[in-house]
């Protein structure tokens, strides 16, 4: 969770400097790290587990979800360790797996095709959750009796309880962000399956009508259907720029142009305004995640109007979001490990790996935009080039991987020493296979409780990470460190990809 304000961090620069500048061997296997980054999504599926499925431990769960609204809404994935859908995360997740497939996707070799079944698993879900006109499914299942238990899915007997926005209780961030992930989708699937990619743009339009038209939180509107888990700490109206964006990215249409442009300004203060009686929180430039989408926005734009009169305040802003990360510069905010693992919100940071990893795809996409249109980025009077950004990236990674003073890797199953005692209840619990008998509310509690390492391995699973001193507690009850999230992964798909082509950069 955060606060969707900046905050600034006040370390030893020479420290950071010291630690951020060392240039590092190629030492990992990018392509293993990849490999494991998408299977992890399987483990993560929900509803009829195909006949492909690799990961098969799992099995099927859900099979009734929707009913109680008359929608099919099986399928779809997990968050997280719990058996929730929340279609916030999820959206964001598959909007951050689109974009690394669109950037990075033909760097990805065999791979490719099992990127394209991971986004399609999660579209799949988007088109039935926005099937009814003027509705869109928000979650499923209920939270607060979900974190009550420690149950396999496949086992669930808590209520399913579909949580719908519509447009007297609307839900603007949950919308936009699917329309976002739709659009970006289709573009994905544009040279695979044009019927499909054109049933994912129309779904995108009719949503984000929807979302711009009735305009409201879903705070509101659902309520502890989300909160606090997934609440919307910055307001909606990042999620209605950026879901425009992914439009004229998708269409090219002006209007969405129009749109991103005639609204840029709500965002570009970190106060409450008034528009059409809807109040607008204008968060962080330097904020980037399943929340907070300004820097996201800036860079993904930057493209479009780097060198151009028209570049304000895009490409502006996205400079000075890489000013606030790079250790070297004086306008930094972020914080880092001795070790050199980047912190933006310091010690207070939660499941920090979520802004690692969402922080280095960004900066090598920008990356490859200065590259292309010539252009440093200037912090003050340090000037920084395209292959700084690539470098400190690179540093992050292999720091999640392996390259750190613990000697851990934090992507389960790869590397030597990893994560044992993860989070998540479908790795803690006995597979079906070994274990038939239904597994109630609260009779996981002694495999919760158990010092033993989990039974299934959850391969691929990136898990929240070390704190500000490069100490992990590998403890399934403490889960801002050991739980791992659709929304870690799904970025990092991109930048496993770029590095397995590009392992010396």
């Amino acid at each position: 969770m955060k606060s969707g304000k900046c905050m600034i961090i006040q370390i030893s620069l020479g420290l950071l400097v010291g630690i951020l500048m060392v240039a590092r061997v190629a030492s990992h296997d990018y392509g293993d790290a990849l490999s494991k980054c998408i299977l992890f999504f399987e483990g993560q599926r929900s509803g009829k587990l195909p006949s492909t499925q690799r990961m098969t431990w799992r099995k099927d769960s859900a099979l009734s979800d929707g009913s109680d609204v008359g929608v099919d809404l099986v399928g779809g994935y997990y968050d997280a360790g719990d058996n929730i859908k929340f279609s916030f995360p999820m959206a964001f997740s598959t909007t951050m797996l689109a974009w690394s497939i669109l950037e990075f996707g033909h760097l990805m070799g065999s791979e490719h095709e099992n990127a394209l079944e991971s986004l399609k698993w999660s579209t799949d879900y988007f088109l039935k959750a926005t099937s009814v006109p003027g509705k869109v499914v928000a979650a499923v299942g209920n939270p607060k009796g979900d974190h009550n238990c420690w149950e396999r899915p496949e086992d669930m007997d808590i209520p399913r309880t579909s949580y719908l926005v519509n447009t007297t209780k609307p839900g603007s961030e949950v919308s936009a962000e699917i329309t976002a992930a739709l659009a970006a989708s289709s573009m994905v699937f544009k040279s695979v399956d044009s019927q499909y990619s054109n049933l994912l743009l129309q779904r995108a339009f009719q949503v984000f009508q929807f979302a711009d038209q009735y305009q409201g939180s879903y705070n509101y509107s659902v309520g502890e259907g989300v909160c606090p888990f997934y609440c919307d700490y910055d307001g909606y109206m990042d999620e209605l720029i950026w879901g425009a964006a992914w439009l004229f990215k998708a269409t090219n249409e002006q209007k969405y142009w129009n749109y991103v442009v005639e609204n840029i300004h709500f965002l570009e203060n970190s106060v409450e305004t008034e528009s059409n009686k809807a109040v607008y929180v204008g968060g962080c430039f330097a904020d980037f995640g399943w929340d907070g989408k300004n820097a996201g926005i800036n860079v993904l734009v930057s493209r479009w109007v780097m060198n151009t009169s028209k570049s304000d305040p895009f490409v502006s802003y996205a400079d000075k979001f890489f000013c606030t990360v790079l250790p070297e510069s004086p306008t930094r905010w972020v914080a880092y490990s001795p070790g050199g693992l980047m912190f933006k919100y310091g010690a207070k940071s939660i499941v920090n790996s979520q802004h690692v990893t969402a922080t280095s795809f960004v900066l090598l996409v920008y990356s490859q935009y200065l590259t292309m249109f010539n252009r440093n980025i200037q912090c003050g009077d340090v000037a920084v080039t395209p292959s700084r950004l690539v470098q400190l990236a690179k540093i992050q990674v292999d720091y999640l991987l392996g390259s750190n003073p613990m000697g851990m890797s934090f992507m389960v199953g790869y590397g030597q020493k990893f994560p044992q005692r993860i989070h998540h209840r479908g790795s803690t619990l006995p597979s079906i296979d070994k274990y038939p008998k239904r597994l109630k509310c609260h009779d996981g509690d002694e495999f919760f409780k158990t010092k033993d390492p989990n039974l299934n391995v959850l391969t691929g699973a990136i898990v929240g990470g070390p704190d500000i001193t490069d100490k992990f507690e590998d403890n399934r009850s403490n889960w801002k460190q050991s739980e791992p999230t659709t929304y870690i992964n799904a970025p990092f798909v991109g930048v496993l990809a770029y590095f397995k082509v590009y392992p010396n950069s």
